[in-house]
């Protein structure tokens, strides 16, 4: 018999299975956090990871569960703020991409509640993500996980 709280491949597999959305940004410097973290999920997860990286050079394989969509933005290839022809600021791909991603994810307040957040990127972009998902979508601060020397929210 299988119990409620059980989390196994067989229980991955069934259509009556409760997903939780899971939101993941991480940086050039935060790799083999973000490859750990991956790791830990289970098979059934979904979501959004999002890896902002200097360029192409950085980009490579990396291990998701199937359900999980995971972006490359590459700063070289990205302008910064419109209209300042500037080029793409460490965190700014990641902040523009979480925030066209929540808009379409996170609209209705069910969703935000179910949402996995897991911010790896630097200090810069994960601050102003924090900001925008707290302050436009509902998010709870407590839930979103940032490394702890950032002291941006208490989940961890």
């Amino acid at each position: 018999m299988v119990t409620q709280n059980e989390h196994n491949e067989t229980v991955c597999r069934s259509s009556r299975h409760t997903r939780v959305q899971h939101l993941i940004t991480a940086d050039e410097s935060s790799l083999v956090d973000l490859e750990t973290l991956l790791a830990t999920l289970p098979i059934c997860s979904t979501g959004r990871v999002f890896i902002e990286v200097p360029d192409e050079s950085w980009i490579g394989p990396l291990r998701a569960p199937a359900r999980m969509t995971v972006t490359w933005l590459d700063r070289s290839r990205r302008a910064g703020a419109p209209g300042t022809a500037r080029s793409c600021a460490p965190g700014e791909a990641l902040t523009r991409a979480v925030t066209g991603w929540s808009g379409e994810m996170l609209c209705e307040a069910e969703a935000a509640a179910h949402t996995r957040v897991f911010l790896l990127g630097g200090y810069l972009g994960t601050a102003d993500i924090v900001d925008e998902l707290t302050s436009a979508y509902d998010v709870d601060a407590a839930s979103i996980h940032t490394p702890e020397r950032f002291g941006l929210a208490t989940a961890r």
